[in-house]
């Protein structure tokens, strides 16, 4: 890690190399669980003995480490005689003659996995002695309150506290308090934003942002008087604050406004903030403007937005769309139309290219539609080929992976309809396998809507696996220097062999149109699409040697 010294020390290097302490899997597994939570109790209460006596650690400290110490100690007690009678004599005298890594223990006891610690060992270094730093940052830390468990959340989210200085970091921590909070508040604030705690010199402009934006919720809106006064509470309070600005709200500008809307941190679950806020993600809007969404309208957080059934139709009748706007999108996007679920309102509005126009009317004041909106009727937009192919579906001998598939589909806007339907047929592999194809589509610069119209007309364009795709992708953009766009005239290039197909066929007319043996412009599609005859013919009445050179150095099937 970073924020280690380097120092190499002969004794460190070899013990670090040769005497690691720490487990790749438990050694004590055949042991009874009885028996081995009473080895570890008693290996715990030696190893505390030892940091203490042995090691000169302030008991404090050495009753932190361990304590909190349970898979570091499990190779040095499996090289032990395991006789409960003997175990405290045999590992105190192991320790003796075996010096372990202090550093691995630390950093389990303070909360890093047993697979992370690895990552955070200093390099060339086995003993405290050889380090003070880690371990006065930490005392530091404990003595203001932090709970010696929970500094790991600190060292994995900013390493460089551990680097301070012991008292530099005291004077921090009572400059906090001078915002009005007390102690507990202050840790909180603290494991939720450890950003606070690093950097160097006095306290930055975004720390001091935060702090100001804290007090006026905690102080000036007296939130802090409701929240239960344990670290805990304090703890998943800010986590939840936290929400809003790691969806890019600026620090020291929203405080008042999370002051008025206080009660989302007190009645909502972090969970339920987190599901709420992926919901209005998915329209890939500004995150800041959908931060500023919910603390505008916190009523939001009580919609149901998973469960009830939409039309499609019904809903933006229902969000005031206009009727001639209704009928461009019934024209447009016949694909979207009928029934589907509120979960996938997001991306339904995507593929209809509505989801600025639907934020829009949320951010107006319009949010409560979201949650008044019912069916109008138990029968609206049923639609009776979908129905049917549903049933058809379930009676199938494959009903679980069909139905995953149907809800990919379902889940990127395409509504429940005889279209849907079709292109759940032309579309092969998991469900899981068909997002990621879609997704890197998506990601490779394809917008939303126009890739479910894509997949609308060429479903098969999702039976590509994304590293082909990928290099099909980089030819048309590369080599033949068209835009992405151009999927969108044609997505059945997609569908063609890169190899055996696109690449000869291409390369074969730009041959002859640099040889002046061609001067019409055929498009990527010509080129590509047309069948072998046909080809063959083209190429013949450009000249009658054409074909020849063709089947010569350019076909796919040349000897």
């Amino acid at each position: 890690m970073p924020f280690f010294s380097t120092t190499i020390s002969y004794l460190g290097t070899y013990l670090s190399r040769n005497l690691s302490s720490l487990p790749n899997s438990s050694n004590l597994s055949h042991i009874s669980p009885k028996k081995r939570s009473q080895l570890i109790r008693l290996a715990q209460a030696v190893l505390t003995d030892y940091f203490h006596y042995t090691r000169s650690l302030p008991f404090v400290h050495a009753e932190h480490i361990g304590k909190n110490s349970f898979y570091s100690l499990d190779d040095p007690i499996s090289k032990i005689e395991l006789s409960l009678s003997t175990f405290p004599k045999s590992f105190e005298k192991f320790l003796m003659y075996h010096p372990i890594n202090e550093f691995e223990f630390f950093f389990e006891s303070i909360g890093i996995t047993r697979e992370e610690i690895s990552g955070f060992l200093p390099p060339n270094k086995f003993f405290f002695a050889e380090d003070r730093r880690i371990l006065n940052a930490a005392g530091a830390l404990s003595v203001f309150g932090f709970p010696w468990n929970k500094l790991g959340i600190l060292c994995k989210a900013e390493a460089s506290i551990f680097n301070k200085d012991a008292d530099n970091l005291s004077r921090r921590l009572c400059e906090f308090k001078g915002y009005g909070l007390n102690t507990v508040s202050v840790i909180g604030i603290c494991l939720a934003f450890p950003f606070v705690l690093g950097g160097k010199g006095d306290l930055g402009v975004e720390a001091r942002a935060l702090f100001d934006d804290l007090k006026r919720i905690f102080v000036d809106s007296d939130l802090g008087s409701l929240v239960e006064e344990n670290v805990d509470s304090w703890y998943e309070i800010c986590r939840k604050i936290r929400l809003f600005y790691d969806l890019g709200c600026e620090k020291g500008k929203i405080g008042e406004l999370m002051g008025k809307s206080r009660n989302i941190f007190l009645e909502y679950p972090e969970d339920v903030l987190v599901r709420k806020i992926d919901f209005f993600c998915r329209l890939n809007i500004r995150k800041a403007d959908i931060g500023l969404l919910l603390l505008e309208s916190p009523e939001i957080l009580s919609f149901d937005l998973e469960a009830p059934v939409i039309s499609v139709m019904g809903f933006l009748k229902h969000f005031g769309l206009g009727l001639q706007k209704s009928k461009s999108v019934a024209r447009m996007y016949p694909y979207i139309l009928g029934r589907n679920k509120m979960a996938n309102l997001p991306h339904v509005m995507r593929a209809l290219d509505l989801h600025e126009w639907f934020f829009g009317m949320m951010r107006n004041g319009n949010h409560y539609l979201l949650g008044n909106y019912v069916l109008s009727h138990p029968d609206e937009d049923l639609d009776k080929d979908y129905i049917d192919g549903l049933q058809k579906i379930q009676s199938s001998t494959t009903p679980v992976h069909t139905i995953n598939k149907l809800n990919f589909f379902h889940g990127i806007g395409f509504g429940e309809n005889s279209l849907t339907m079709k292109a759940l047929e032309r579309v092969h592999g998991t469900s899981s396998e068909i997002q990621e194809r879609f997704d890197f589509l998506l990601h490779a610069g394809l917008e939303f809507s126009k890739l479910c119209t894509m997949i609308s007309f060429t479903a098969k364009i999702l039976n590509q696996k994304p590293e082909i795709l990928e290099r099909k992708v980089d030819f048309l953009i590369q080599e033949m220097g068209l835009s992405l766009q151009y999927l969108h005239v044609f997505p059945a290039y997609l569908c063609f062999n890169l190899e055996n197909r696109i690449k000869p066929r291409c390369r074969f007319h730009a041959w002859l149109a640099e040889n002046g043996l061609c001067t019409k412009n055929y498009s990527l599609g010509s080129r590509i699409a047309t069948s072998d005859k046909s080809f063959m013919a083209r190429l013949y009445r450009i000249h009658p040697a054409i074909p020849k050179l063709w089947l010569e150095y350019y076909s796919p099937h040349k000897d």
